[in-house]
């Protein structure tokens, strides 16, 4: 990879991974299902008037806007605001990657790679150990929706790869026209029109901020770079750099939220970040043409 492009894929891991400090800090000013549908809300519009059609067909853009913004991200939003730390979100995220190879091993009949399938060994000892020290701590139910919300984001994964979009970001931008209306609808059924109201009347800069973040730096500026990055290299070449994006979600929790770390979770944290690497890397392909 060219220097400057190894450069943007450090930066766009970086953008992810500090994605979950935004969030937790917006949960404090919006309910999660509201802060997900207004999220999705701003990075569709006014996106979906200035860009073209996506390529694909139409029950690939609903599949994987369901999977994704109304299953996975609620799921991830509401974990979080129930007390999963934002951190360990980041890491156990990850874990898509275990669940799109396994979902592409049922609905497909691949074959994982030996180095897969101790990548997924490993991978799911490190969760067992995150999971058994937060289960002390109280906040398992909140590990177990991330896990449930990285199930989805495998979900979405095996959609994409069916979709074959030609544009990540076009596919993006029309992907994020669909969560909103039910999202809102959600929140108007389960956190109620009063909170849905006070949110908005009492909102702040620092709410504003992190629905911008949220929607156009993290979802837009995020996979539109990621998207140019598979487009320029093979996915072997790219995909590691997602090991990343745990890294600096944790190092940036614990820099500006004070989330600590014990030993029991920086081992399970070890063992996942091991597990995915196995999971994600593979032989390098030749470079595809890349761009100027």
């Amino acid at each position: 990879m060219k220097v400057q492009h190894v450069a943007l894929a450090v930066v766009v891991a970086a953008i992810w991974g500090f994605n979950f400090v935004v969030i937790a800090v917006g949960l404090e000013s919006f309910p999660p299902l509201l802060l997900s549908a207004l999220r999705f809300t701003l990075a569709a519009f006014p996106a979906v008037l200035l860009i073209g059609m996506p390529q694909v067909k139409w029950r690939w853009i609903f599949g994987i806007g369901i999977a994704l913004g109304v299953v996975s991200f609620n799921l991830l939003f509401i974990g979080i605001d129930i007390g999963m730390p934002p951190g360990l979100a980041s890491l156990v995220l990850q874990s898509q990657a275990f669940f799109t190879v396994l979902l592409a091993m049922i609905f497909f009949g691949d074959r994982p790679r030996t180095r897969q399938f101790v990548g997924m060994v490993v991978a799911i000892g490190g969760m067992a150990v995150i999971a058994a020290d937060l289960g002390v701590s109280g906040s398992l139910a909140g590990f177990m929706l991330v896990v449930a919300a990285a199930a989805a984001w495998g979900v979405s994964n095996i959609l994409t790869k069916q979709a074959a979009a030609p544009d990540a970001l076009r596919l993006m931008v029309w992907v994020s026209a669909v969560p909103p209306i039910p999202l809102f609808i959600m929140s108007w059924l389960f956190e109620g029109e009063e909170a849905m109201a006070a949110a908005m009347r009492d909102i702040t800069l620092v709410g504003v901020g992190s629905v911008f973040y949220l929607a156009i730096i993290s979802t837009l500026l995020g996979f539109g770079i990621w998207g140019f990055l598979l487009r320029t290299y093979s996915a072997s070449v790219v995909a590691p750099f997602s090991l990343l994006v745990p890294i600096f979600g944790m190092s940036t929790s614990a820099l500006f939220l004070g989330e600590s770390f014990g030993l029991v979770r920086v081992l399970g944290a070890a063992l996942v970040i091991v597990g995915l690497f196995f999971i994600v890397y593979q032989r390098r392909d030749p470079i595809k043409a890349t761009a100027a």
